[in-house]
């Protein structure tokens, strides 16, 4: 048994093991600080694996797109320590209408170049091969080479697993936080302590910190997202998102062009706006697609997905790919939201509160992980 093992103390004290609790203790353990994470499930399985597997660093706008490249650097240092999939595979986002087409030509005249680079149809076209027929309606593209990509299915479980064999690490599963104190927790293992807590538990927070969580009004959004095969011979491990992403990531929304592309998204696919759809789909190494998603907000949402839902999104990515696609499985994702900030960070004596109140808590993770450490 190691020395942090055998401590009720610690350098840090980590609550919640996905994936912006887990970028924490990696760069607190690369700092030689001893770490203990505390974790109420047996595995990960909320937010952190039930994603894209998209580090979305060029849709980010503002303080998110210094958090984001800052992250980037974090994640490809901890896939060269770890061994996940990490490809930087980069992004496309496609045009289909003049709309969405003026909104990717001025975010690539305000980024430049290096960050988006526009594709005419011919040249999206070769570039995703011919196991594919894009959408004859395709109108542009632009290529973003500063995304990352993930399988969200184990990286999670990877980087745990990692930690857990340093020696200046504890990693407890199973085990509830009661309370948490300046810089103490209590759980039904006992009472712990440490130099800095920090609280990493997402749209959970209300759960440790009611009045934190409705002073920031945190709520929950749940998904509707579906795994499927991928076509025969299709192997762009590039994120792919189409006009109602371009709708909804801040670095598009940033642009003269978007409130046309809004209200041609109302015109045009309502139900898109009424599902508040996110119409993107990434590939994972085994070369099914993950697709999606729609968004429902709220304090407690009701399990249940309305089958319309996940065909009206499968039927659009397939319209997208030129392709029928088969969907294996579905399910329900889960993240933090607020109507007040995005991102929501706490710093109470000895302890910090860290939520991102948004769905973009892995693209972030790795960059609020080294700004909390060298903010406190």
């Amino acid at each position: 048994m190691s020395t942090t093992q055998q401590s009720r103390h610690t350098d840090v004290l980590i609550i919640g093991a996905g994936i912006v609790g887990l970028a924490h203790a990696v760069e607190a353990a690369r700092a030689g600080l001893s770490v203990r994470i505390i974790e109420r499930d047996h595995f990960a399985v909320g937010a952190s694996i039930r994603n894209f597997g998209h580090c979305c660093v060029t849709g980010q706008h503002g303080e998110f797109l210094r958090i984001a490249e800052r992250s980037r650097e974090g994640w490809l240092a901890a896939a060269a320590d770890v061994g996940f999939w990490a490809p930087e595979a980069g992004a496309f986002a496609l045009a289909r209408t003049e709309a969405e087409h003026a909104v990717l030509e001025q975010f690539a005249e305000q980024r430049g170049p290096d960050s988006a680079e526009m594709l005419t149809p011919e040249q999206v076209r070769e570039r995703f091969g011919s196991a594919v027929d894009l959408d004859q309606t395709l109108r542009a593209g632009a290529f973003l080479p500063q995304d990352l990509r993930v399988d969200p299915r184990v990286t999670v479980a990877s980087i745990a697993a990692w930690l857990e064999r340093l020696p200046n690490l504890d990693l407890l599963w199973n085990t509830t936080v009661s309370s948490v104190g300046d810089g103490a927790v209590s759980t039904p293992r006992g009472d712990f302590t440490a130099d800095r807590v920090v609280v990493c538990v997402g749209h959970d927070l209300g759960r440790l910190f009611p009045e934190l969580a409705e002073e920031h009004e945190i709520k929950s959004c749940a998904l509707q997202m579906a795994l499927a095969g991928g076509p025969r011979g299709y192997a762009v491990n590039a994120a792919v998102i189409t006009g109602t992403s371009l709708a909804r990531y801040d670095g598009f929304v940033n642009t003269p062009g978007n409130a046309a592309l809004v209200e041609e998204l109302r015109r045009d696919s309502p139900e898109l706006v009424d599902m508040v759809a996110n119409v993107m789909f990434t590939r994972r190494p085994d070369g099914t697609l993950i697709l999606g998603d729609s968004h429902v907000y709220g304090n407690t949402l009701d399990p249940f997905l309305d089958e319309w839902i996940t065909e009206r999104l499968v039927a659009e990515i397939s319209q997208v790919l030129g392709r029928p696609l088969t969907v294996t499985q579905r399910w329900q994702g889960i993240y933090a939201t607020s109507s007040k900030t995005p991102l929501l960070i706490s710093d109470r004596g000895k302890t910090t509160v860290v939520c991102v109140a948004t769905g973009v808590g892995m693209t972030l993770a790795f960059g609020l992980a080294k700004d909390t450490w060298e903010r406190v």
